[in-house]
């Protein structure tokens, strides 16, 4: 006799197989994501939050945006937003520059893979300590008594200290790029791997010169990486408070700074609706930057 044939193996449904990766989406993203909002529609006195609904918070959040100042000037919020989009962009910018170009370094010009996982992992060293540590080693090189200071005032560069190198805008855009580019490099890279060799092999048989091949193929084919790299660094800026408080001398405003301010004051129906109000813009950032790609098609 013949040997029964076995019926095909049962496979788990797919909601089945879903349901933890849902379960773990609604636990930490979608809950807290509810609980701020119902909160930011709460009141709240010097002592206790009030669940009651009110839209006090987010009048308060636009309180004189409704015209200009008797200056001329933005309202806090404005003016808060603009600041923090400045740092988003330079970030970006520069980022994105330091990025490629490392990217572009490791993935045509590094032949060996032995040593582009080598150079990679260094490029992950700042990564190996906090990002407090990382921003505190940048005071005694660039503080008033600083060795760069130290270095210019002895080469005569400058007759006396300059102040602009710490607690200031560079010194933000600094702190920022040195923390954030790594998150560049990598989607970058990755996208840079997946370029098919025979494609610049083929530019440069129909007599394209080495600009011509990056911008009409590589940039191109890159765009993916870019994107994903651009949404990595724009939307960590945004929220961060801690690198523009030390960097800065606290002195520098931004959205994610009055959100702590805020909490460390327990006004946290208020802190809850600037977070709203930041979620919706850094969403709508996000939004306009996958219109430039279909991340999900090219992945």
């Amino acid at each position: 006799m013949a040997p029964a044939t076995q019926g095909p193996a049962r496979t788990v449904p797919a909601w089945w197989q879903a349901a933890p990766f849902t379960l773990v989406f609604v636990l930490f993203f979608l809950i807290p994501l509810a609980l701020i909002v119902m909160v930011s529609f709460w009141d709240f006195n010097e002592y206790e939050l009030i669940p009651a609904f009110t839209l006090r918070n987010y009048v308060s959040v636009f309180e004189g945006c409704s015209a200009l100042t008797d200056h001329g000037d933005f309202c806090v919020t404005l003016s808060t937003y603009l600041s923090t989009l400045k740092f988003s962009f330079l970030v970006w910018l520069i980022t994105l520059v330091l990025g490629f170009a490392v990217a572009y370094f490791l993935a045509f010009h590094v032949r060996s893979p032995g040593m582009q996982t080598l150079l990679f992992v260094l490029c992950t060293v700042p990564f190996w300590t906090s990002n407090v540590i990382r921003m505190i080693s940048w005071v005694p090189l660039l503080g008033r008594h600083g060795l760069v200071n130290q270095g210019l005032m002895g080469l005569g560069v400058v007759d006396e200290p300059v102040e602009w190198l710490l607690f200031s805008d560079f010194s933000v855009v600094l702190a920022f790029v040195h923390l954030y580019t790594m998150f560049m490099i990598v989607p970058i890279f990755n996208s840079m791997m997946r370029i098919d060799r025979s494609l610049l092999e083929a530019a440069s048989d129909s007599g394209a010169s080495g600009w011509q091949t990056l911008w009409n193929v590589i940039v191109p084919l890159c765009k993916t990486g870019i994107i994903i790299g651009s949404i990595f660094v724009i939307t960590i800026v945004m929220g961060d408070f801690v690198t523009i408080g030390v960097m800065g001398g606290q002195q520098i405003a931004s959205v994610g700074k009055i959100i702590q301010v805020q909490t460390s004051y327990l006004q946290f129906p208020l802190a809850a609706a600037n977070a709203v109000i930041l979620l919706a813009v850094v969403l709508m950032i996000i939004w306009g930057l996958t219109r430039l790609v279909d991340i999900r098609k090219e992945l």
